[in-house]
């Protein structure tokens, strides 16, 4: 592994693989699913995060202001890994891996080529949609999708206070590492 994070020493489980539609704890269809080209779903999913609450913004993301939010999202989306999921048309949800190399791995048939690239996790789901289930389905299809094209080793950051966020990242499977001022990096290994 190229990174200096430590990750566990076993694989987690199998996650489900996208698409995939349930209906959350409110009553709500959401369809999770990657998209065909990030280029197709970016309009939407810049709406959901102008609708985001920016007091829920982590780390500075997503940023604020319709420029500054497809500016993120088009210098991430070419490298990253994404799937978004929906409640009828409107994007509700948003998680992404992005990369932690210089040089991003290439994808060749639908596999990430260099298994031992880390990649970091960012998801966000609107405010009416959460505590509802839907963090933790979007979440785990985005780990099956990720474990479906070879990515193995996942890593993220979490603000210390967030423990619903926490709580959510431990039962999937990430593990607890280090401890930095405010934020706590947790990692997870993957088939």
């Amino acid at each position: 592994m190229s990174g200096t994070r430590v990750y566990p020493d076993e694989p987690v489980g199998s996650f489900p693989s996208p698409p995939t539609t349930f209906e959350d704890t409110e009553g709500r269809s959401i369809e999770i699913r990657v998209p065909d080209a990030f280029d197709d779903v970016i309009d939407d999913v810049v709406d959901m995060y102008e609708a985001f609450d920016p007091t829920d913004r982590a780390q500075g993301i997503p940023p604020t202001g319709e420029k500054r939010i497809r500016g993120w999202l088009e210098t991430i989306a070419d490298e990253s890994i994404n799937v978004v999921a929906r409640h009828g048309e409107d994007v509700v949800g948003h998680a992404m891996l992005v990369p932690d190399a210089e040089e991003p791995p290439s994808v060749e048939d639908g596999t990430v080529t260099d298994a031992d690239v880390e990649w970091e996790l960012a998801i966000f789901v609107l405010q009416e949609f959460q505590r509802a289930g839907n963090g933790t389905a979007l979440l785990e299809t985005l780990l099956g999708h990720a474990s479906d094209v070879g990515i193995t080793h996942v890593w993220l950051t979490v603000e210390r206070w967030n423990s619903s966020a926490i709580a959510l990242y431990e039962r999937v499977g990430f593990e607890a590492i280090g401890s930095e001022s405010f934020e706590q990096e947790m990692t997870i290994l993957l088939h």
